[in-house]
Protein backbone atom coordinates (compact mmCIF):
# COMPACT_ATOMS: atom_id res chain seq x y z
CA UNK A 1 0.00 0.00 0.00
CA UNK A 2 1.34 3.45 -0.92
CA UNK A 3 2.06 5.54 2.15
CA UNK A 4 1.28 9.21 1.84
CA UNK A 5 3.06 11.55 4.25
CA UNK A 6 1.79 15.08 4.65
CA UNK A 7 3.95 17.75 6.29
CA UNK A 8 1.85 20.02 8.50
CA UNK A 9 1.77 23.72 7.67
CA UNK A 10 4.10 25.55 10.04
CA UNK A 11 2.52 28.98 9.67
CA UNK A 12 -0.36 30.84 8.07
CA UNK A 13 -0.20 34.08 6.09
CA UNK A 14 -2.77 36.72 7.07
CA UNK A 15 -3.78 39.11 4.30
CA UNK A 16 -5.08 41.68 6.78
CA UNK A 17 -7.65 44.39 6.16
CA UNK A 18 -5.95 46.08 3.21
CA UNK A 19 -2.90 45.82 0.96
CA UNK A 20 -2.56 49.62 0.70
CA UNK A 21 0.27 50.98 2.88
CA UNK A 22 -1.50 54.34 3.21
CA UNK A 23 -4.59 52.62 4.62
CA UNK A 24 -2.49 50.40 6.84
CA UNK A 25 -0.81 53.44 8.46
CA UNK A 26 -4.25 54.96 9.00
CA UNK A 27 -5.55 51.70 10.47
CA UNK A 28 -2.50 51.50 12.73
CA UNK A 29 -3.36 54.85 14.36
CA UNK A 30 -7.11 54.18 14.41
CA UNK A 31 -6.98 50.71 15.96
CA UNK A 32 -4.30 51.73 18.46
CA UNK A 33 -6.68 54.43 19.70
CA UNK A 34 -9.67 52.07 19.71
CA UNK A 35 -7.78 49.31 21.54
CA UNK A 36 -6.48 51.66 24.24
CA UNK A 37 -10.00 53.05 24.66
CA UNK A 38 -11.44 49.53 25.01
CA UNK A 39 -8.93 48.50 27.66
CA UNK A 40 -9.10 51.70 29.71
CA UNK A 41 -12.89 52.05 29.48
CA UNK A 42 -13.63 48.48 30.50
CA UNK A 43 -10.99 48.40 33.25
CA UNK A 44 -12.51 51.62 34.66
CA UNK A 45 -15.84 49.80 34.98
CA UNK A 46 -14.29 46.70 36.58
CA UNK A 47 -12.30 48.72 39.14
CA UNK A 48 -15.31 50.92 39.92
CA UNK A 49 -17.56 47.92 40.63
CA UNK A 50 -14.85 46.34 42.80
CA UNK A 51 -14.20 49.58 44.72
CA UNK A 52 -17.81 50.64 45.37
CA UNK A 53 -19.78 48.36 47.76
CA UNK A 54 -23.09 49.84 46.54
CA UNK A 55 -22.42 48.21 43.15
CA UNK A 56 -21.94 44.73 44.56
CA UNK A 57 -25.27 43.59 43.14
CA UNK A 58 -25.98 40.90 40.51
CA UNK A 59 -26.50 43.40 37.69
CA UNK A 60 -23.20 45.22 38.20
CA UNK A 61 -21.25 42.04 38.93
CA UNK A 62 -22.38 40.70 35.57
CA UNK A 63 -21.63 44.03 33.91
CA UNK A 64 -18.09 43.97 35.29
CA UNK A 65 -17.64 40.44 33.96
CA UNK A 66 -18.92 41.65 30.59
CA UNK A 67 -16.17 44.27 30.65
CA UNK A 68 -13.56 41.60 31.41
CA UNK A 69 -14.79 39.52 28.46
CA UNK A 70 -14.74 42.60 26.23
CA UNK A 71 -11.09 43.29 27.09
CA UNK A 72 -10.17 39.69 26.29
CA UNK A 73 -12.30 39.68 23.13
CA UNK A 74 -10.47 42.75 21.86
CA UNK A 75 -7.06 41.38 22.88
CA UNK A 76 -6.96 37.92 21.31
CA UNK A 77 -6.33 39.37 17.81
CA UNK A 78 -6.23 43.18 17.81
CA UNK A 79 -2.62 43.65 19.09
CA UNK A 80 -1.42 41.18 16.43
CA UNK A 81 -3.41 43.09 13.79
CA UNK A 82 -1.91 46.42 14.92
CA UNK A 83 1.58 44.92 14.79
CA UNK A 84 1.00 43.61 11.26
CA UNK A 85 -0.04 47.02 9.94
CA UNK A 86 3.64 48.07 10.10
CA UNK A 87 5.11 44.85 8.75
CA UNK A 88 5.09 43.46 5.23
CA UNK A 89 5.22 39.87 6.42
CA UNK A 90 1.95 39.03 8.19
CA UNK A 91 2.37 35.47 9.40
CA UNK A 92 1.20 33.50 12.41
CA UNK A 93 2.39 30.08 13.57
CA UNK A 94 0.10 27.07 13.39
CA UNK A 95 -0.05 26.97 17.20
CA UNK A 96 -0.77 30.70 17.35
CA UNK A 97 -3.55 30.30 14.79
CA UNK A 98 -5.21 27.51 16.79
CA UNK A 99 -4.82 29.64 19.95
CA UNK A 100 -6.64 32.54 18.28
CA UNK A 101 -9.50 30.26 17.24
CA UNK A 102 -9.74 28.84 20.76
CA UNK A 103 -9.66 32.22 22.53
CA UNK A 104 -12.15 33.83 20.15
CA UNK A 105 -14.77 31.17 20.80
CA UNK A 106 -14.13 31.13 24.56
CA UNK A 107 -14.71 34.86 24.90
CA UNK A 108 -17.42 35.24 22.24
CA UNK A 109 -19.31 32.18 23.50
CA UNK A 110 -18.97 33.35 27.10
CA UNK A 111 -20.23 36.82 26.19
CA UNK A 112 -23.28 35.39 24.43
CA UNK A 113 -24.26 33.43 27.53
CA UNK A 114 -23.54 36.37 29.84
CA UNK A 115 -25.71 38.72 27.75
CA UNK A 116 -28.58 36.24 28.06
CA UNK A 117 -27.97 36.05 31.83
CA UNK A 118 -28.05 39.85 32.06
CA UNK A 119 -31.33 39.95 30.14
CA UNK A 120 -32.74 37.37 32.55
CA UNK A 121 -31.61 39.53 35.48
CA UNK A 122 -33.43 42.56 34.04
CA UNK A 123 -36.50 40.42 33.33
CA UNK A 124 -36.67 39.32 36.98
CA UNK A 125 -36.01 42.86 38.27
CA UNK A 126 -38.76 44.43 36.16
CA UNK A 127 -41.34 41.66 35.82
CA UNK A 128 -40.96 40.08 39.28
CA UNK A 129 -39.64 42.92 41.49
CA UNK A 130 -41.02 41.51 44.76
CA UNK A 131 -39.16 38.24 44.24
CA UNK A 132 -35.95 39.71 42.79
CA UNK A 133 -33.75 39.31 45.88
CA UNK A 134 -34.92 35.74 46.30
CA UNK A 135 -34.52 34.70 42.67
CA UNK A 136 -31.33 36.64 41.86
CA UNK A 137 -29.33 35.97 45.02
CA UNK A 138 -25.54 36.10 45.14
CA UNK A 139 -25.25 32.33 44.69
CA UNK A 140 -27.29 32.34 41.46
CA UNK A 141 -25.38 35.38 40.20
CA UNK A 142 -22.03 33.63 40.69
CA UNK A 143 -23.47 30.50 39.08
CA UNK A 144 -24.54 32.43 35.97
CA UNK A 145 -21.13 34.10 35.65
CA UNK A 146 -19.28 30.80 36.07
CA UNK A 147 -21.68 29.13 33.63
CA UNK A 148 -20.87 31.75 30.96
CA UNK A 149 -17.15 30.95 31.23
CA UNK A 150 -17.67 27.18 31.36
CA UNK A 151 -20.00 27.18 28.35
CA UNK A 152 -17.57 29.42 26.48
CA UNK A 153 -14.70 26.99 27.11
CA UNK A 154 -16.79 23.94 26.22
CA UNK A 155 -18.06 25.62 23.06
CA UNK A 156 -14.50 26.53 22.04
CA UNK A 157 -13.13 23.06 22.73
CA UNK A 158 -15.88 21.53 20.61
CA UNK A 159 -14.85 23.82 17.72
CA UNK A 160 -11.14 23.15 18.14
CA UNK A 161 -11.59 19.38 18.44
CA UNK A 162 -12.54 18.95 14.77
CA UNK A 163 -10.12 21.65 13.52
CA UNK A 164 -6.72 20.99 15.09
CA UNK A 165 -6.42 17.47 13.66
CA UNK A 166 -7.38 18.39 10.09
CA UNK A 167 -4.56 17.78 7.56
CA UNK A 168 -3.13 21.22 6.72
CA UNK A 169 -0.50 20.32 4.14
CA UNK A 170 -0.27 23.13 1.60
CA UNK A 171 -2.50 26.21 1.27
CA UNK A 172 -1.85 28.63 4.13
CA UNK A 173 -3.25 32.03 3.07
CA UNK A 174 -6.03 33.38 5.31
CA UNK A 175 -7.93 36.32 3.84
CA UNK A 176 -8.47 38.05 7.16
CA UNK A 177 -6.57 39.83 9.94
CA UNK A 178 -6.85 36.85 12.29
CA UNK A 179 -7.36 33.09 12.08
CA UNK A 180 -11.04 32.94 11.25
CA UNK A 181 -12.32 29.39 11.72
CA UNK A 182 -14.50 29.57 8.60
CA UNK A 183 -11.44 30.38 6.47
CA UNK A 184 -8.90 28.11 8.17
CA UNK A 185 -11.08 25.02 7.79
CA UNK A 186 -11.20 25.54 4.02
CA UNK A 187 -7.37 25.29 3.85
CA UNK A 188 -7.40 21.65 4.98
CA UNK A 189 -6.26 19.07 2.42
CA UNK A 190 -9.49 17.10 2.69
CA UNK A 191 -13.22 17.41 2.15
CA UNK A 192 -14.39 19.98 4.71
CA UNK A 193 -18.14 19.45 4.33
CA UNK A 194 -18.51 17.63 7.67
CA UNK A 195 -16.41 20.16 9.71
CA UNK A 196 -18.40 23.01 8.20
CA UNK A 197 -21.69 21.33 9.11
CA UNK A 198 -20.42 20.81 12.66
CA UNK A 199 -19.45 24.48 12.81
CA UNK A 200 -22.91 25.44 11.56
CA UNK A 201 -24.58 23.31 14.23
CA UNK A 202 -22.30 24.63 16.96
CA UNK A 203 -21.56 28.33 16.42
CA UNK A 204 -24.53 29.12 14.19
CA UNK A 205 -27.05 27.46 16.48
CA UNK A 206 -25.52 28.98 19.62
CA UNK A 207 -25.56 32.48 18.15
CA UNK A 208 -29.13 32.22 16.83
CA UNK A 209 -30.47 30.70 20.07
CA UNK A 210 -28.84 33.33 22.29
CA UNK A 211 -30.01 36.16 20.04
CA UNK A 212 -33.61 34.92 20.01
CA UNK A 213 -33.60 34.50 23.81
CA UNK A 214 -32.41 38.10 24.17
CA UNK A 215 -35.08 39.46 21.84
CA UNK A 216 -37.79 37.49 23.66
CA UNK A 217 -36.57 38.78 27.05
CA UNK A 218 -36.47 42.40 25.90
CA UNK A 219 -39.91 42.11 24.30
CA UNK A 220 -41.43 40.73 27.51
CA UNK A 221 -39.78 43.52 29.53
CA UNK A 222 -41.10 46.23 27.20
CA UNK A 223 -44.63 44.79 27.25
CA UNK A 224 -44.55 44.57 31.05
CA UNK A 225 -43.33 48.15 31.53
CA UNK A 226 -45.79 49.48 28.97
CA UNK A 227 -48.70 48.02 30.93
CA UNK A 228 -47.56 49.77 34.12
CA UNK A 229 -46.63 53.37 33.39
CA UNK A 230 -45.98 55.62 30.40
CA UNK A 231 -43.05 57.32 32.12
CA UNK A 232 -41.38 54.04 32.88
CA UNK A 233 -42.10 52.93 29.34
CA UNK A 234 -40.24 55.89 27.85
CA UNK A 235 -37.18 55.27 30.01
CA UNK A 236 -37.22 51.52 29.46
CA UNK A 237 -37.75 51.95 25.72
CA UNK A 238 -34.72 54.25 25.48
CA UNK A 239 -32.53 51.91 27.51
CA UNK A 240 -33.61 48.69 25.83
CA UNK A 241 -33.32 50.20 22.34
CA UNK A 242 -29.68 50.97 23.10
CA UNK A 243 -29.19 47.44 24.47
CA UNK A 244 -30.81 45.84 21.42
CA UNK A 245 -28.58 47.95 19.14
CA UNK A 246 -25.42 46.69 20.83
CA UNK A 247 -26.69 43.11 20.92
CA UNK A 248 -27.50 43.27 17.20
CA UNK A 249 -24.02 44.63 16.40
CA UNK A 250 -22.47 41.76 18.35
CA UNK A 251 -24.71 38.89 17.26
CA UNK A 252 -25.37 40.07 13.70
CA UNK A 253 -21.81 39.49 12.41
CA UNK A 254 -21.47 36.21 14.32
CA UNK A 255 -24.72 34.83 12.88
CA UNK A 256 -23.92 36.06 9.36
CA UNK A 257 -20.40 34.56 9.33
CA UNK A 258 -21.05 31.25 11.09
CA UNK A 259 -24.57 30.48 9.93
CA UNK A 260 -23.34 30.37 6.30
CA UNK A 261 -19.95 28.66 6.61
CA UNK A 262 -20.00 27.33 3.04
CA UNK A 263 -19.68 30.83 1.58
CA UNK A 264 -17.33 33.67 2.42
CA UNK A 265 -18.11 37.25 1.52
CA UNK A 266 -15.86 40.35 1.32
CA UNK A 267 -18.01 42.00 4.00
CA UNK A 268 -16.97 39.29 6.52
CA UNK A 269 -13.83 41.29 7.44
CA UNK A 270 -15.86 44.37 8.28
CA UNK A 271 -18.35 42.34 10.30
CA UNK A 272 -15.50 40.71 12.26
CA UNK A 273 -14.14 44.16 13.16
CA UNK A 274 -17.57 45.19 14.45
CA UNK A 275 -17.86 42.19 16.77
CA UNK A 276 -14.28 42.22 18.09
CA UNK A 277 -13.45 45.95 18.21
CA UNK A 278 -16.50 48.21 18.09
CA UNK A 279 -18.77 46.12 20.32
CA UNK A 280 -16.26 46.13 23.24
CA UNK A 281 -16.28 49.95 22.99
CA UNK A 282 -20.06 50.26 22.85
CA UNK A 283 -20.75 47.83 25.70
CA UNK A 284 -19.32 50.01 28.51
CA UNK A 285 -20.97 53.11 27.04
CA UNK A 286 -24.43 51.60 26.58
CA UNK A 287 -24.64 49.17 29.49
CA UNK A 288 -22.68 51.02 32.15
CA UNK A 289 -21.50 54.59 31.58
CA UNK A 290 -25.05 55.75 30.74
CA UNK A 291 -26.13 54.43 34.14
CA UNK A 292 -26.56 57.11 36.84
CA UNK A 293 -25.41 54.81 39.64
CA UNK A 294 -22.19 53.96 37.84
CA UNK A 295 -21.44 57.59 36.96
CA UNK A 296 -22.05 58.55 40.59
CA UNK A 297 -19.75 55.74 41.76
CA UNK A 298 -17.01 56.86 39.34
CA UNK A 299 -17.16 60.42 40.69
CA UNK A 300 -17.13 59.12 44.26
CA UNK A 301 -14.29 56.64 43.80
CA UNK A 302 -11.95 58.61 41.52
CA UNK A 303 -12.72 62.30 41.83
CA UNK A 304 -13.89 62.95 45.38
CA UNK A 305 -10.71 61.35 46.69
CA UNK A 306 -8.48 63.75 44.77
Amino acid sequence: MEQRNYSRVAEFVLLGLSSSWELQYFFFVLFNFLYITIVLGNLLIVLTVISEPALHTPMYIMLSNLSVLDVFLATYATPKMIHDFLHESKTISFEGCMAQIFLLHVFAGGEMVLLVAMAYDRYVAICKPLHYTTIMNSCKCRGLVVASWVIGVMHSLSQLAFTVNLPFCGPNIVDSYYCDLTLVIKLACTDTYVPEVLMLLDSGLMGMTSFLLLLISYTIILVTVRSRSSGGMAKAHSTLTAHITVVTLFFGPCIFIYAWPFNNFPVDKILSVFSTVFTPILNPIIYTLRNKEVKSAIRKVYFLRI
